[in-house]
Order: C-alpha cells, then structure tokens, then sequence
C-alpha cells in the first residue's frame, strides 16, 4: 500500500492535472481534498482534451475510485455538468467511481454572485479571483453558516437555513455594491434538484479512505492551486481561500499524517502566474511571451494569458520545505526546445541584501529582484524521447540542476501534453 499526496510547486497551473491522469492506473483511488471550480485541470489523452474543475482526474480510468472530499467547496452546477459530459462519453457509467462527501460546502448563487460585485468594486486592488464563487464560499463555511452537499437531501430544515442567511447576503448585495438580490425561493427550489441529482453519488468519503487503506490500496491525493496559493503559506493576499500545501491533505480529506507516504510537488520546467501579485522572475519581453504562446500557457477555467517567467529556484525550495516534497514531477520541458540559453532564478536582491530565502511579507517579495544562473539551452524536440538517457545534454543538466537547487530527485518529467509524452524515472506506487 502506499499513499502519495500531488501539489503543485509554483502559483498553480503547474500541470496536476495530467500527473495525476498519468499516475491514475498506479491507484486504486483519487481524492480531492481542497479547492472549487477555479481549478482546471487539462487532460489530453488520445489526443482528446478533457478538462476538469470539480472531478478528480483519475475519472479516464476506469479501475479507480474517485473521492471528492469535506475540503472541498462544491458547485453542484458545475459538478453535475461535468458528470453528464462523462457520462454521454462512456467514462462514468457506474455512479459508485464518483463519491462526494456530504460534508463538502456548497456554492451557491449568491457567492458567485458576490464574488464578481467584490471584485469589480476594489477596482485596481481586486484580487485577480475568477469570479466562480469559492472565497465567499469557504467564508461561509469558516463562519459556521455554510450550506452542506447533505444539506440539499435535508429539504425540511434547507429552507430556513437560506432564508436566514439570504437576508445577510442580499443585504450586501443591494445595499452595498447595487447589485441585484437573489431569489430565496427560486433558490430553494435549485437546490432541492440538486441535492436529488447528487444523491447517488452522495457518501462518506473518509470511511472509504479508511477501509481502502486497511486493506492495502494505493492512494493519490490530488490538489488544486499551488503552494504559493495557500492561504497561509501563499502571497497573501492575492492568494485562494484554502490550504493548497500536502498538510491540507489531512483536513481536506480526512485521514491522519502518519498515513501519508510520499508527497510529489509538481512544477514547470519555467513559472508562471495567473492574476495580481508578486512574481519576481517575471518576464514582460518577448521571451516571456514566447513562453506564453510555446507553452499553450492560458487559463484551463478563465481563457486569461498566464504571466510567464523563468524558473524561480528559492520558490521551489520554499514549496519543498512546506510541503515535505519526496519526489519532483517537472512539466513542460518541452517548451524550452529552441532557446540559446535558459535562467534559473536561484536568489533573490531585496533592498541590496542577498537571500535564498523566500520573503515572508508581500512587501519583500514585490521588492525582490532575482539572482539567475545562466544555462545553455538545447535545440533539439524533446517530444518523441521516452527516455532520459535520449536528451541532449544541456537538457539533461537542466535537469539535474533542479534536482541539486530543490535537494529533490526527479521522478517524472513531462516533454509534451499527451499522456504517453510523460518518462519516469522511478516509481512513486508500490506494486499491487
């Protein structure tokens, strides 16, 4: 048996999606433990592109259990699309694959809808969210007045429940950003389908982990974000609203430390950043907007160009001291394919001291200027090597100069977005 935990490294869009595809028949389940609809996860396999919000991306495999659990904060709307379009596929004929926790928080429309009215009313200091609903969402669940998913199947008490929080969130609506209020009953009336069209799917999600585990399964924990998302460890406050880091595995999903085997940080061969905040190794010239168009790098939920840089090395360092990174799953390498000569950022300059430490304020880190080392780069297309032993040189140094910044050893590495375009290196899973 063995547990492994799959973050992202970097300010997300690190490529989770397709790593945890790619380790999906190595695992007997996949669980969700955090985050909303605000992640897209982009899966090409056949050349089909599937791209998830809500479902873990174990789905395509259909020897494996797919959990989503109290971590996360539910969209029923959004869910439900998502398993109808597997459905109409062939991938999710047996409803048992897809369990929902019924403790996981709902979102509902009024947070969609507060979401936006914030948004548009801090202007310039808006926060860069995509607007789906998951801040208000897990706001409410830290408030004590969230709505459940097995909440929607509890029709008798539903109603009372909105009426008494509707009145707090059509007050802000209406009075404070002129928006328009939400009907409660048209509301109740959603939910109740809701709460029937995900009754079958509706579980206990940590008693399965628990018997999975007991006897003997393998187990992928998969995140959404990244670390420097998270709400405590990220470049707060243009951060989500969870716990993006392998530590959330815990709460989000329901199982304790000592059941966590490896954990595996999942980053690009380069940076990038979705949204407003800090990003020293950014790169607003041609070479960043090379990046940009090379690595497909736009928003799986959103369509929004990603902010694109060089690889940050004390941001990868930081990301394994926080999450107790095992294991490097390095995405994107072949996009570097044509450059003369690749950076890596291995320090930063704040205020003319030199630190390979990642600033604790947000302050120090808009300050910090990166420090680079300069490597050649290589010509030659990655994309049809199975091996390691296939790179050209410059590219397998590239390599092993990550794995010596990050004291972390490779395990995968990814030189295209097809799931066969992924080399391992070693195995993560103990064999079955």
């Amino acid at each position: 048996m063995s547990t492994v935990v799959a973050v992202g490294a970097q300010w997300g869009d690190e490529g989770k999606g397709k790593i945890v595809d790619w380790l999906g028949p190595r695992a007997d389940l996949v669980a969700r433990f955090q985050g909303g609809n605000n992640a897209g996860h982009t899966l090409v396999v056949d050349g089909e592109t599937t791209i998830l919000h809500v479902v873990p991306s174990g789905i395509l495999h259909d020897g494996s259990i797919n959990l989503i659990g109290p971590g996360v904060v539910v969209d029923p709307a959004i869910l439900l699309e998502e398993v109808e379009a597997l459905k109409a596929r062939g991938i999710l004929k047996d409803p048992s694959r897809l369990r929902v926790s019924g403790r996981a928080h709902v979102i509902l429309a009024w947070h969609r809808a507060l979401d936006a009215a914030r948004e548009t009313a801090a202007g310039k200091d808006k926060i860069g969210t995509t607007g789906r609903g998951i801040g208000p969402a897990y706001e409410d669940k830290v408030a004590r007045r969230g709505i459940r998913v097995a909440d929607l199947r509890q029709t008798d008490t539903l109603r009372d429940k909105l009426e008494a929080i509707g009145e707090q969130k059509n007050f802000e609506l209406t009075r404070l950003h002129g928006a328009e209020p939400i009907d409660v009953g048209a509301l109740f009336e959603q939910c109740v389908e809701f709460g029937r069209a995900l009754e079958p799917y509706l579980d206990h999600t940590g008693r399965i982990l628990d018997r999975s585990l007991r006897a003997g399964k393998n187990i992928l924990f998969e995140g959404a974000q990244g670390t420097f998302l998270d709400i405590d460890h990220g470049t707060y406050p243009f951060v989500t609203s969870s716990n993006c880091v392998a530590g959330a595995v815990c709460t989000g999903s329901g199982i304790g430390p000592t059941r966590i085997d490896r954990v595996i940080g999942i980053t690009k061969a380069y940076t990038t950043r979705v949204g407003s905040g800090p990003f020293p190794t950014e790169l607003d010239d041609a070479i960043g907007e090379e990046l940009r168009r090379a690595g497909a790098e736009f928003g799986a939920t959103t369509g929004r160009p990603r902010r694109c840089g060089w690889l940050d090395g004390v941001l990868l360092r930081e990301a394994v001291t926080v999450n107790g990174l095992t294991d490097l799953a390095i995405n994107k390498l072949d996009v570097l394919s044509g450059f003369e000569e690749l950076k890596i950022c291995t320090a930063y300059d704040i205020d003319g001291k030199i630190t390979e430490d990642f600033p604790m304020t947000l302050a120090e880190a808009e300050r910090a200027k990166p420090v680079y080392e300069t490597l050649p780069g290589w010509q030659e297309d990655l994309t049809s090597m199975t091996s390691i032993d296939q790179f050209p040189d410059n590219a397998r140094r590239y390599v092993e100069r990550i794995e010596a910044l990050a004291e972390v050893p490779a395990t995968l590495l990814s030189v295209g977005p097809g799931r066969e375009e992924t080399i391992i290196l070693r195995e993560l899973f103990a064999k079955r």
